[in-house]
């Protein structure tokens, strides 16, 4: 693991993830693979203790200790990528939703693509479980960290409800 108060690499189950926070919240929590730009927070003593919290609530919830995260976000992003973040985000522990389902929750029937095009931006992996959305019919779709990765996700979300 690498550290420092604007940005630290982990570890976890499904892979290398970087983390990065503001004083305003959680703004990255990224597989290097995926180009978000590099992450980085603004290397204040409110961010660290914020990247502390993720990584402690990230290995309660690889634990099965944890269903839902309890942080605060800060995001970029579109006002659209945003309704589709915070659907996400609603999904529950343990279940899934598909592209069309996500787009008729945000109010935009019809928007599948776009929706898809949201889920794949988004900053905040994991804690924002854009994990949770598969394709119709119920085929595992992309996901940034890669399919096994998605598929261990939902498999531990599984085994613990």
């Amino acid at each position: 693991m690498t550290t420092d108060n604007s940005h630290r690499t982990i570890e976890t189950p499904v892979g290398v993830l970087h983390v990065a926070a503001t004083k305003a919240g959680l703004t990255h929590l990224v597989y290097p693979a995926k180009d978000h730009g590099r992450p980085v927070g603004d290397g204040s003593p409110e961010a660290a203790r914020i990247i502390d919290q993720v990584i402690s609530q990230l290995e309660e919830f690889f634990a099965g200790e944890r269903r839902r995260f309890d942080l605060p976000l800060a995001p970029g992003g579109t006002e659209f990528q945003r309704a589709v973040w915070s659907a996400l985000a609603d999904i529950p522990f343990g279940e899934t939703r598909s592209y069309g389902e996500l787009a008729q929750t945000i109010g935009r029937p019809g928007s599948a693509r776009a929706v898809g095009a949201a889920n794949g931006a988004n900053p905040i992996s994991v804690i924002v479980p854009c994990h949770r959305v598969i394709g119709a019919g119920g085929k595992l779709t992309g996901y940034a960290g890669g399919l096994p990765a998605k598929k261990v996700l939902l498999e531990l979300e599984r085994s613990g409800t």
